[in-house]
């Protein structure tokens, strides 16, 4: 019976395909644009997570986000460093100044200065130079995706140099920066090269980055600061899921995809849907057949639900192959870096595609487990 299940699915090309393409399709648009959105949302973060230093960022208390900062005083850096718990405390100073290249090509970029003495906070992966070489007077370390939007056509190389608010740096490193939300250049710089880059305020001081004693764990050293300080003290996960948290609430990004998903599901259900039970309905001179010559209802069940798996394999199959290429191709291009399939996305449109073809194939059963093989006989 199980052949006969299969001979009657791909009997028909047209409606099989037709199946295998609604499926497969839905399939690569749902994994593609949860993976992408996943992503996106990911990269709001990333420049928290670049700073491998620090358990407990801390900040104004009405600070909601990464690249939204107020200034503390240098006075609070103290405060910090007398909390209980904390093994050191340096400053972080976030800026947007203006980088220009000899041949006049400029881009806005994000500044990071880094603690002069202790050099924390500065890029671990580096693609070429050495993160130590800050030290020298007018260095920069610039990211390769930065790098290449202010010298594109280049080689990476070292002793390039840039202008940076009427200062002339030379670039002494290149890192290998996870992708932020905004393509913007990301520079690390010793902390006052930083502040003469951006330009001097009364207050410039954006973050202090707190390590942890050991056995003091950041969610208790955060709790802590924030008790003794008043500032806000969040750790290193806390923060990068504040950036998330602010970007679901606050912009159009997860409506716009939520929109393309729903399309994805809506084919999915109505496409495939519609297509097998036509399917099934046009057969029912076969299954009236079938059970004219004794195969059960039961039978005929298992029959149904086998051409319904044939198809979700197939049809998934192929669209995870689509977005996995997709995905493979696109991991090389500099303003896509860093978007893959996840096997979340990929496990989560698996069941839910499965769901909906077992779901038209259960609006389809009721016609043959009521079908009366004489009608057949008698059309």
């Amino acid at each position: 019976m199980n052949f006969v299940a299969f001979r009657m699915l791909v009997g028909d090309r047209a409606k099989y395909i037709g199946l295998i393409f609604a499926i497969a399709f839905s399939t690569f648009l749902l994994q593609n644009q949860t993976s992408i959105f996943a992503g996106l949302m990911k990269r709001t973060g990333h420049q928290i997570l670049d700073v491998a230093d620090a358990d407990v960022w801390v900040m104004d208390p009405r600070t909601r986000y990464f690249d939204e900062t107020k200034p503390l005083k240098d006075t609070d850096l103290a405060r910090v460093r007398g909390v209980e718990g904390v093994d050191y405390a340096v400053r972080l100073f976030k800026g947007t100044p203006v980088a220009r290249t000899v041949d006049g090509t400029f881009a806005a970029c994000t500044v990071l200065g880094i603690d002069e003495a202790t050099l924390l906070g500065a890029p671990r992966n580096m693609l070429l130079g050495k993160w130590e070489d800050l030290r020298n007077p007018n260095s920069i370390i610039i990211d390769k995706a930065g790098y290449l939007m202010l010298f594109p056509g280049r080689p990476l190389e070292l002793g390039q140099t840039l202008e940076l608010n009427d200062n002339r740096v030379e670039i002494v490193g290149i890192s290998d920066a996870l992708p932020a939300f905004v393509s913007f250049p990301i520079i690390h710089a010793r902390y006052s090269e930083a502040l003469n880059f951006q330009g001097r305020q009364r207050q410039q001081l954006s973050y202090v980055l707190v390590g942890a004693k050991p056995g003091v764990t950041p969610e208790e050293l955060a709790t802590r600061i924030s008790t003794a300080t008043g500032l806000k003290a969040r750790t290193t996960l806390q923060f990068m899921w504040d950036c998330v948290g602010y970007y679901m609430k606050n912009t159009g990004i997860p409506v716009n995809f939520g929109i393309t998903i729903g399309v994805g599901i809506l084919v999915g259900l109505v496409v495939a849907g519609q297509t097998f039970y036509l399917f099934t309905v046009e057969n029912l001179k076969q299954f009236g057949a079938l059970k004219a010559i004794g195969v059960t209802n039961a039978r005929l069940l298992g029959m149904i639900l086998l051409q319904a798996f044939i198809v979700w394999f197939v049809g998934f199959a192929i669209g995870t192959a689509l977005g996995a290429t997709f995905f493979e191709i696109t991991s090389h291009k500099v303003a896509t870096r860093h978007f893959v399939l996840l096997w979340q996305s990929a496990a989560g449109v698996g069941v839910l595609m499965l769901t909906v073809v077992l779901l038209a194939s259960i609006a389809s059963l009721r016609r043959v487990l009521v079908l009366e093989p004489a009608t057949v006989f008698r059309g």
